[in-house]
This record gives C-alpha cells, structure tokens and sequence, in this order.
C-alpha cells in the first residue's frame, strides 16, 4: 500500500492546474515543499475538496473512525484507515461507502514503492511519478475525526489515500506483502475535476474509479530506502544503482 508521498514544489502549483481553485475559509496553507512524508506521522497535507467550488485546505493523513474509541485503540489502529481500496467506496456498510460523497483530491508530485528482488536481502525502493506533470492528483475521501489531543479536542479534518490494482509497471515495483499489486488511484486533470462534483452517482464514481493509469505514463528509478531518517531534501529522491538488479518493463 502507498505509504509514503512526496510534494517537491510549491503549493501555488496546484492553483495553476486548477484555476477556479480557492482557498478554503479561515484555512492556513502554510506548507513547505517535502520529499518525503511517511503516513504513519500523520502529516497534514494540502488537500482539494469541493464546498460550492474547488477550494484547498490542511487535512491530517489517516482518519479516525468512531471504532477507535480510545486513545489506545487510535495508537494501534488508525494506520489501518491510511488507506482505502476504491473497490470498497461502491461496496455496501463500509467505512468508505458511508463517505463516499466526502471525496477530495491529494496532489502529490510523486510517491514511493518497495519491490521485493529473488537474491537482495532488502526490498528495493523506488521512487514514482508522472511523466506529463510535475503535480498530480490521487483520488481520496475525507472524514472529520476526533482528535484525542487533549490540547486539541475538537474534531479534525483528515484524509484516506485511495488504491487500485495496479498497471503492469506497477505489480513489478509493488510485488510483495499483503496487499502486492496496489498502487495509487491517479487520476488524470479532468478525471480529478469530476470525482469532487458534489452530484456524483455510483455510477458516476465507478466509472472514475476504473479509470488505470498507464504504464508508460510513469517515470521511476530506484532510490535509498525512505524509512531511515535523513534530510527532507533532493537527496531523498537521488537515483541510487543496484547491482544485478533486473529492469522493470512497461
């Protein structure tokens, strides 16, 4: 599962894309550019949602359902919610069919996957992106959430990264684990001005959830692992060499 995103430029680059885009009410975009945030850290992150018209805010990464009714449960449990399969948006009495009419959209300009190598002791990581733009957006759902921050208790808006199976360059790269074969649900510009029209039908969001991403759409190289601490810089996403390390094919 997508774990790990990275936003590299500014965030004016987001209104360039979507130029009827407005800042949501009272909200704070101070946001510095990223190579890397990782979901278990609960980041907040700029998000586009539609309240009588485009309009972008801070949500925190990771919902906190009603079930993780303490703040032992939301310790443990919460990085379940990070992500979403869209196959369970449309499917009935889920969490995400329940708020599949709080959609929004989550820029990125790039994420980060794991690929398990016959031979390497260690998963390989790569770094993703689109090739036709630097920002780009992944479908989501929004929920607001109680916080159990005592110092904070009122309830807060997060966000759930939204997966798909994944194309044919991607069940190379994410190959292994629990959930192989996932990737992010991308989503082309237009695509990404439907899924937050507040009028949607299931229809309507099953036709945009079966939209794929092309392979050959994607640029990506192999990377140093993302999971030890170092500078939020260019370095994160250097091109690392891995000797013997067989191609990924689009």
């Amino acid at each position: 599962m997508c774990y790990d995103i990275a936003f590299t430029t500014k965030i004016e680059s987001i209104f360039k894309i979507m130029p009827l885009l407005q800042t949501a009410p009272g909200a704070n975009l101070q946001f510095d550019a990223t190579y890397h945030k990782i979901g278990m850290s609960y980041p907040q992150w700029p998000i586009v949602v539609n309240h009588e018209g485009p309009q972008l805010a801070l949500f925190n990464w990771g919902p906190i359902p009603k079930m993780l009714n303490t703040p032992e449960k939301v310790k443990r449990q919460r990085q379940m919610f990070l992500n979403a399969r869209s196959e369970k948006v449309l499917e009935p009495k889920t969490l995400w069919n329940a708020i599949r009419t709080q959609r929004c959209l989550i820029p990125v300009t790039g994420f980060f996957e794991y690929r398990e190598v016959p031979g390497l002791k260690n998963k390989v990581p790569y770094y993703i992106k689109s090739q036709e733009q630097e920002v780009f957006f992944i479908a989501g759902l929004w929920a607001l959430s109680n916080s159990w921050d005592v110092d904070k208790p009122e309830r807060i808006p997060t966000f759930s990264l939204l997966t798909r199976s994944a194309n044919n360059v991607m069940r190379q790269i994410h190959n292994g684990g629990d959930n192989a074969g996932r990737m992010p649900m991308m989503l082309t510009n237009e695509l990404a001005e439907e899924w937050i029209k507040p009028d949607l039908t299931d229809t309507d969001i099953r036709d945009v959830l079966q939209y794929e991403q092309p392979s050959d759409t994607l640029q990506f190289w192999t990377v140093n692992s993302v999971r030890k601490a170092k500078p939020d810089d260019a370095s994160v996403i250097a091109e690392i060499n891995y000797e013997g390390l067989p191609p990924v094919t689009v």
